[in-house]
C-alpha cells in the first residue's frame, strides 16, 4: 500500500468543486460536490441517533433501494435537521438541481448537510450554489482539497488522505474527505465523510466493507460525548480501476479492506486531534483483554472521561482517572493486574504495574504529555483482544466555541 498525496478526486473519475453559497458563513466556502463520470455502487453508513437529519433519510433511501449513485451535493452552516417535511423536500430540491445541471437521474444524487440544527435551507442560495459547481467540477487533487475545505464547520482544518493498492495488476485508488470537530461521539459522530474508489466490486461487499470497517475507526471516536442528527459516511465505487470484480471475499477483498481501513484510521485521528478547542489528540489502546468487546468497551470509557480528558490538557498523569473510568465501564477485569503506560513521540513511560504506581518520574511523565499526540496503553493481562479508542483533551476552549455556536 502507498499513501498518496490527495483526496476524493485521487481515484479514477472523480472530481470536485466547491462554492461560496454564503448559507451561514459569508467569509468562506460552504457547499462542495463530488461527481463521478460513470454511476457507482454506493454504501453508507448513517447516525444511530433517533433524530435523523432529513439527508440522512435521503441517503439512506439512494444507498439502500436505488441500484447506483452518481453525485454528492453537501452544504455546511445549516444541518437540515428537525425540519419536518419541508426539509425533506429541499433534499429533493436539491437533488432535482444537481440532476438538471449534471444530467444525471435526481435518485442518483446524495446529499449532505452539516452545522445549526433546526434551521431551514435557504434553497435559493443551495440552488445557485449547485449551478455553480457543476461547470467546476475537476478532477486535480487542488479540486478536491476545496471540497475537503468547503464542508468544515468548526474544524480548523481540512480533513484528506488517499491511497493506492494493486489488485488483480491493477492500480487501485481510495481517498477520501470528512468533516467533525464537536457533537462527535460513537456511534457515528457529527461528522461526515466521504469516500471515492476506482474499485470494481460488487455493491454487496462494498457495503460489507464499509460497515465493518466502522466499528474499529469512526465508532471507536468520541470528542465530547453527543451523538449527532446528522452523521453519514458514504462510500462511491465507480470501477474505473479495471479490476476483476470482487465479488466474494478472499485476497483482494482483504487488500481493499486495508486500504479503506488505512483511510477511515486516518480520517478518525485526524477529527479527533481537532476537536473543539482541543491541543492534543487523546489515543487509549487496551492490550490484554479477554475479548473484543471487553476491549472496546473499556477504550471508549476512558476516551470519554471529562476528568481524565482535563488531565490530558494539563499534562497530568493522573493515572487514578484512567483507571476510575475502566472501572465504571460495566466491563469486568482485576485492576489490580492492570499495567499503564502513556506513550508521544517524547518517549514512553511506566505509570502503574499490577494497578499501583511504579514511582515514576512527574517530570518525565509531563514531558510525555505535552505532546499534540498523546497515547495511554492499558494492559488488563486477561488474553490477547485489543482495540483503540480516539478522543482530545477537553479545553476551556471547547465551552466558549459551543456557548454562541449559533450566533
Amino acid at each position: 500500500m502507498e499513501i498518496i498525496t490527495g483526496g476524493v478526486t485521487a481515484a479514477k473519475g472523480f472530481f470536485a468543486a466547491a462554492t461560496a453559497a454564503e448559507i451561514k458563513y459569508k467569509d468562506r466556502t460552504d457547499m462542495a460536490m463530488i461527481y463521478s463520470e460513470v454511476p457507482c455502487k454506493a454504501a453508507g453508513t448513517f447516525t444511530t441517533n433517533v433524530v435523523k437529519a432529513a439527508p440522512v433519510k435521503w441517503d439512506q433511501d439512494i444507498v439502500y433501494n436505488h441500484s447506483n449513485a452518481q453525485a454528492v451535493v453537501c452544504n455546511s452552516g445549516i444541518a437540515n435537521a428537525c425540519t419536518g417535511e419541508e426539509g425533506y423536500s429541499y433534499c429533493k430540491a436539491t437533488a432535482d438541481a444537481a440532476a438538471e445541471a449534471l444530467g444525471v437521474p435526481a435518485d442518483s444524487v446524495l446529499v449532505a448537510s452539516t452545522g445549526v440544527i433546526g434551521m431551514q435551507l435557504p434553497m435559493d442560495r443551495i440552488t445557485s450554489g449547485v449551478k455553480a459547481m457543476a461547470p467546476k467540477l475537476c478532477g486535480s487533487l487542488e479540486a478536491g482539497t476545496e471540497a475537503a475545505k468547503a464542508i468544515m464547520t468548526t474544524d480548523t482544518v481540512k480533513k484528506e488522505v488517499a491511497v493506492q493498492i494493486e489488485i488483480g495488476g491493477k492500480t487501485v485508488t481510495v481517498g477520501g474527505m470528512c468533516k467533525g470537530s464537536g457533537m462527535i461521539h460513537p456511534n457515528m459522530c457529527t461528522m461526515l465523510g466521504f469516500l471515492t474508489t476506482d474499485v470494481c466490486i460488487s455493491k454487496t461487499l462494498l457495503q460489507e466493507a464499509l460497515s465493518e470497517n466502522i466499528k474499529d475507526t469512526y465508532n471507536m471516536v468520541s470528542v465530547d460525548g453527543d451523538t449527532s442528527t446528522n452523521d453519514t459516511v458514504l462510500l462511491l465505487a465507480n470501477g474505473q480501476a479495471g479490476n476483476p470484480e470482487i465479488t466474494e471475499k478472499g485476497k483482494d477483498f482483504a487488500l481493499f479492506m486495508e486500504a479503506l481501513n488505512y483511510v477511515n484510521t486516518t480520517l478518525c485521528k485526524k477529527i479527533a486531534g481537532d476537536g473543539e478547542g482541543a491541543t492534543a489528540l487523546f489515543e487509549v489502546k487496551i492490550i490484554g483483554a479477554e475479548t473484543k468487546e471487553q476491549a472496546v468497551t473499556l477504550s471508549k470509557s476512558v476516551v470519554t472521561s471529562s476528568l481524565t480528558k482535563a488531565a490530558i490538557y494539563g499534562h497530568d498523569a493522573n493515572w487514578g482517572r484512567i483507571l476510575c473510568a475502566m472501572g465504571y465501564s460495566g466491563a469486568q477485569f482485576d485492576p489490580e493486574k492492570v499495567d499503564l503506560y502513556f506513550e508521544s513521540r517524547a518517549g514512553k513511560i511506566k505509570i502503574i504495574e499490577n494497578g499501583v504506581s511504579t514511582g515514576y518520574s512527574e517530570a518525565e511523565a509531563t514531558k510525555i504529555l505535552s505532546e499534540d499526540e498523546v497515547t495511554a496503553i492499558a494492559d488488563i493481562k486477561m488474553g490477547t483482544a485489543t482495540a483503540t479508542a480516539w478522543g482530545c483533551d477537553l479545553t476551556y476552549d471547547y465551552v466558549k466555541i459551543n456557548a454562541d455556536y449559533r450566533s
